[in-house]
């Protein structure tokens, strides 16, 4: 069966380099700017930038789960040494539970839409403010996977493939 899979590359990557990351990014923009534009169009009382925002969390919420697909393929591939463990699997987790909060808020966001579609409660910009957060932590451990740890990148693979730790 394994002779049918293609072989992995000096990523480690039956593709040609990560795909997660680049899927992901388009999901951190899209959070980011609803959430100001939610901001700007509540303080500003234009109701426009609502409509923006909307579409924004509705695309961002089918990105996360696309991000997610990846993202378990490439740490299923990523060589786990023990030292990048505990912050691989706390950026899973989060993942995980983020995909949950964007999908709760864009499913909130189309009631608030229905019900009228330019008035938006303050309780919203604050889930807005803490989805904020999440994110930024998640870009944080992202950040120190790829920058710190090295996963995926070809001096760390090499690396482990002379150290014999495949």
């Amino acid at each position: 069966m394994l002779e049918y899979l293609p072989p992995l590359n000096d990523h480690n990557l039956p593709y040609p380099d990560t795909i997660h990351p680049i899927v992901v990014h388009f999901v951190i923009a899209m959070v980011l700017f609803a959430v100001v534009c939610d901001a700007i169009g509540y303080f500003t009382r234009n109701p426009r930038l609502y409509e923006v925002s909307w579409w924004n969390l509705f695309f961002a919420t089918i990105s996360i789960f696309i991000a997610i697909i990846f993202g378990q393929v490439e740490a299923g591939l990523a060589e786990a040494y023990a030292a990048v463990e505990p912050t691989l699997n706390l950026h899973t987790i989060i993942g995980w539970s983020l995909s949950g909060v964007i999908a709760a808020m864009t499913g909130w966001r189309y009631v608030l839409r229905v019900r009228d579609p330019k008035v938006l409660p303050v309780s919203f910009l604050g889930a807005g403010l803490f989805l904020t957060g999440i994110v930024l932590f998640q870009v944080y451990l992202g950040d120190l996977l790829v920058w710190v740890y090295g996963l995926h990148t070809v001096p760390v693979v090499e690396a482990l493939k002379e150290a014999g730790l495949q």
